[in-house]
């Protein structure tokens, strides 16, 4: 019984580890010197009933350092699109031209600096959730191998695994974000 759960202590911290590159995927998002194609990448547009990343509606190229372009396919798109770059919390105001929408990139000034700290926050918040949920998912594991017969001795054996490998995924998670505010705050 207990080698099924070593198996699954593998899939939880596969689990956490994604959690962490996907944060850190988010946080290469949000550029503090030039324009760049990758602030873009977290923005969801619904398209046709579904969400679609926004690459996936249109090009994106970066024209100048101050400046995104993106050029939607389907004309019908352009109003969504601007509403999710509007709702996406970069704090770009999109300009739309035709089937252009131009997001000028502003000057980073104080308060634009501690806005996307609490963007940067907000990403940290959502990889914190998504890790205690792989805690919950590993800990009904725990409890279900329990049922079928686990002593109480593996049980806290395997419990203590599970939240250390928590416990490690949050503190990597709180660097992370303190990293990346002092990046954002240093002019």
């Amino acid at each position: 019984m207990a080698d099924d759960l070593e198996i699954d202590l593998d899939a939880i911290q596969r689990r956490m580890d994604g959690a962490l590159n996907s944060l850190k995927v988010e946080f290469g998002s949000l550029r503090t010197g030039r324009a760049s194609a990758s602030i873009l990448d977290p923005i969801m547009v619904e398209s046709y009933g579904q969400m679609t990343p926004l690459n996936q509606v249109g090009t994106i190229n970066v024209p100048e350092p101050r400046m995104v372009v993106i050029n939607v396919w389907d004309k019908a798109m352009i109003g969504k699109v601007e509403k999710a770059i509007r709702e996406s919390g970069i704090g770009i105001n999109p300009v739309t031209d035709g089937p252009l929408i131009r997001l000028p990139i502003p000057e980073l000034n104080e308060e634009r600096r501690r806005q996307l700290t609490k963007v940067a926050s907000g990403y940290a918040e959502n990889a914190k959730v998504s890790i205690r949920n792989v805690r919950r998912d590993g800990m009904d594991q725990i409890k279900k191998a329990k049922a079928l017969g686990m002593g109480e001795d593996d049980q806290k054996m395997w419990s203590e695994e599970v939240q250390d490998l928590t416990d490690k995924s949050i503190l990597a998670i709180d660097r992370a974000l303190e990293s990346k505010q002092q990046e954002i705050m240093q002019v």
